[in-house]
């Protein structure tokens, strides 16, 4: 029998995170552009032949308009890759690129990949969030007579969160706010420097600007100003259905709208080896679960507790966590659950200051980890991602 072959992270690279508004920096860009710069700017760092590649695995949420039709295979060749090299594009929702990785790893893994790019992208800006459904009724009614109370959209999962953990506005404003601090802090000291690949856009005017940093972050951020912030999802109907809800979520401590791409080399040793590439990490352990639809995003805290117990290690090993931070109120109840030290806690800022382009954050969250364990000397990084219907994505890996 074989020994198990180890999946190696070479280098990771993302985007800056553009808004995903009108004057968002990446508002005019095709998504498939957009990926395509990250695929591009991972081969020119590491300086692999793309030939090489045996898949590129990626992941998109809103697979309709211009992120349809397998969107990573366009991306591959928007990016000048040879026609022989494949993509995928999976769905796993908000995790759909950490599941690109998770893939792409277990190929590695596995024996059918030597070498593999784990990606992801999402233009919110050309594909508003619900753009794959269209209103339409998505479950079906088994689901439906299945949870009789109804599911809710993510907003109301949030709230039910913080109020099933007693979280008070003040305790989301005050986490929230700390969250752009810190990345504020980390862009002023260049923290992000090795991770952001800078883009180059064409304005209306036919000038041309050069994009670097992420645009979401707003350092002048304080609980007071948060405070001034309207309830996001407070409205007749959802007050009715839940009378006893204590709405607290803003758009403060909610993830923004996003534009942004991302990717992972990921290779086995052999063909480290054979390339003469020098990995950054190793992927250790990875592992997926379900949890609770109506809560929704619940599913981080069975997903953390399961690939620790897969990796054999404790919560206290962790160096570094990112915890995709698609409401404050996720984060917190994790926190909470978990007993993990918040001061090791997307300490570069999360993703409502960075912001959340959907399909790219399971990437862009590696990218940002591995940045963290080596600015900081650490080991063992720890990243996990609520998805929608009750989903989650965890995976650790290890500095090498």
């Amino acid at each position: 029998m074989s020994a198990p072959r180890s999946a190696l992270i070479v280098d990771a690279v993302r985007t800056p995170v553009g808004r995903g508004k009108p004057d968002g920096a990446f508002a005019s860009v095709h998504p498939v552009d957009l990926h395509a710069h990250a695929l591009r700017s991972l081969v020119e760092r590491t300086g692999i032949d793309p030939a090489e590649l045996d898949d590129v695995v990626s992941g998109a949420v809103a697979q309709v308009g211009e992120q349809s039709g397998n969107t990573a295979r366009w991306a591959v060749l928007a990016a000048g890759f040879p026609e022989s090299v494949p993509a995928v594009t999976v769905d796993r929702q908000c995790g759909s690129s950490q599941q690109a990785l998770h893939f792409a790893a277990q190929g590695v893994m596995s024996g059918a990949y030597d070498v593999a790019i784990a990606s992801g992208v999402e233009s919110m800006s050309h594909l508003p969030i619900g753009s794959q459904t269209l209103g339409r009724d998505i479950a079906g009614p088994e689901v439906a007579r299945r949870y009789a109370s109804g599911l809710v959209p993510q907003g109301i999962s949030a709230e039910l969160i913080a109020q099933r953990c007693g979280l008070s506005r003040t305790q989301l404003d005050a986490y929230s706010a700390e969250s752009h601090h810190r990345a504020a802090q980390a862009r002023d000291h260049g923290l992000f420097t090795r991770e952001i690949a800078p883009l180059k856009v064409t304005l209306e005017d036919g000038s041309v600007r050069e994009v670097y940093d992420d645009e979401s972050v707003r350092p002048g951020t304080t609980v007071e100003t948060l405070a001034g912030l309207r309830l996001a999802f407070k409205n007749d109907y959802w007050a009715e259905r839940y009378p006893d809800l204590a709405f607290s979520i803003t758009a403060g401590s909610s993830s923004p709208v996003n534009d942004g791409a991302a990717a992972v080399l990921v290779t086995s040793e052999r063909a480290a080896e054979r390339l003469g590439l020098t990995p950054r990490a190793r992927i250790h352990e990875v592992a997926v679960t379900g949890d609770d639809p109506v809560l929704m995003l619940t599913g981080i805290i069975p997903a953390t507790a399961k690939v620790l117990e897969r990796a054999g290690l404790t919560i206290d090993d962790i160096d570094a966590f990112e915890v995709n931070e698609a409401f404050a109120s996720v984060v917190l109840a994790w926190q909470a659950e978990t007993g993990a030290d918040l001061a090791k806690v997307n300490v570069n800022g999360g993703a409502i200051a960075i912001g959340h382009p959907l399909g790219a954050s399971g990437a862009r969250l590696t990218t940002t980890l591995l940045s963290v364990l080596e600015q900081r000397g650490g080991r063992y990084g720890l990243q996990v991602m609520c998805e929608a219907g009750g989903l989650a994505n965890a995976t650790i890996v290890e500095r090498l």
